[in-house]
């Protein structure tokens, strides 16, 4: 086994262990700036909520995705058992970790594909760098028979890994050439630092549909870099990055055609009626998951998304929506420092917390929205 095979699949298990021992910072998400306005006469039943979505031509009980997490290492194979049996479960969506070392070794492919073996009717995601040639997308999102793949971006956490990458050209080109030869819907994510409207204008003109804001706020592997190579992470850099909500409310603004996942420091239903508010068609959690599963048990885990889905219902009934698209025409204020953020970037809030139209492509029709 070649040195930089075996170098990434010790990598995983680090990865683990210090996103663990690091947390999250949900407190620096922004959606504590985020206020949904209260309806004291919604005129609803909380039996009439329906949470359901359909997202790549697949129904889902909930707008809810167990982000990319882990595999590639024997040691992790029954945490992405128990997160596909929970997926399953709950009828939400899955992507796996990284497949970099799936494949490259084939002896490590059914810690990702026991995804698929746990549950294979549901929405799972493959995951790959957004470097991976257009022929190595297409072997990942084989190995586990996945419904769209990920492809994400990680320049800060490169630059702090000692063994990390430092040359980060030719990587959009690379995204233009794999949406273009991909079976699969293609998203494009962050792994923690946002994704900014000039970032995701440039994607889309290459011709991406799907994006993941990835935001500041929940795991950070700058922190996670640090402590692997043992150095202290200055405050600076703990704070770098573009927090969740202020990323979504950059991409929704544009008025583009993407689908949004609004993803990084999410943790309870009201933090997915936040983002569905703000213009996302789904909402991504993976620290707090990998918390619960790993400090408790699966069943943890299970109910943990059904408490979830339970508030994300009396979320919605308190805002007055009976759906998820009335969910997203409701008004929600912005304050604090994700309203001067947004101010400074030249977001009208005031005008896109009001109008309709702000989430007017939140609903995904499918892999039709790829073309």
């Amino acid at each position: 086994m070649e040195v930089m095979t075996i170098i990434r699949q010790i990598r995983k298990i680090d990865h683990l262990r210090y996103a663990l021992q690091a947390g999250g910072c949900p407190g620096e998400n922004g959606f504590g700036d985020i206020r949904p306005v209260h309806q004291a006469l919604p005129e609803l039943d909380l039996g009439e909520v329906d949470t359901s979505v359909l997202f790549l031509g697949k129904k889902l009980r909930a707008p809810l995705l167990i982000n990319a997490m882990t595999g590639g290492h024997p040691a992790v194979k029954e945490i992405n058992r128990s997160l596909a049996r929970a997926a399953a479960g709950s009828g939400v969506a899955m992507a796996v970790g990284s497949q970099q070392a799936g494949l490259e070794d084939p002896r490590v492919r059914d810690t990702y594909a026991v995804a698929r073996e746990e549950n294979r009717e549901g929405v799972l995601l493959a995951n790959v760098s957004a470097a991976t040639p257009p022929e190595l997308v297409a072997a990942a999102v084989e190995m586990i028979a996945a419904d769209g793949v990920q492809l994400y971006l990680n320049a800060a956490q490169e630059l702090v890994m000692t063994e990390g990458d430092r040359g980060f050209k030719g990587i959009l080109a690379n995204i233009r050439q794999v949406v273009s030869t991909s079976a699969v819907p293609v998203i494009v994510k962050e792994v923690g630092f946002g994704l900014s409207r000039d970032t995701v204008t440039d994607l889309f003109r290459a011709g991406v549909r799907y994006v993941d804001t990835g935001g500041r706020g929940g795991t950070n592997f700058v922190v996670i870099e640090h402590l692997r190579a043992g150095r202290t992470c200055l405050e600076e850099w703990r704070k770098w990055g573009i927090p969740t909500a202020a990323s979504l409310v950059e991409i929704a603004g544009t008025g583009l055609p993407v689908f949004i996942i609004a993803a990084g420091g999410l943790a309870c239903g009201l933090d997915l009626a936040r983002a569905l508010m703000l213009g996302a068609g789904l909402a991504g959690m993976a620290g707090h998951l990998l918390n619960v599963l790993v400090e408790h048990s699966e069943t943890a885990l299970f109910e943990r998304l059904e408490l979830i889905i339970a508030d994300l219902r009396r979320a919605m009934l308190l805002i007055g929506a009976r759906n998820l698209d009335e969910l997203a025409e409701k008004p929600v204020v912005i304050t604090g420092d994700t309203a001067e953020w947004l101010q400074r970037r030249g977001v009208d809030i005031e005008t896109y917390a009001r109008r309709p139209q702000k989430k007017m492509f939140c609903r995904d029709e499918g892999s039709t929205i790829q073309s």
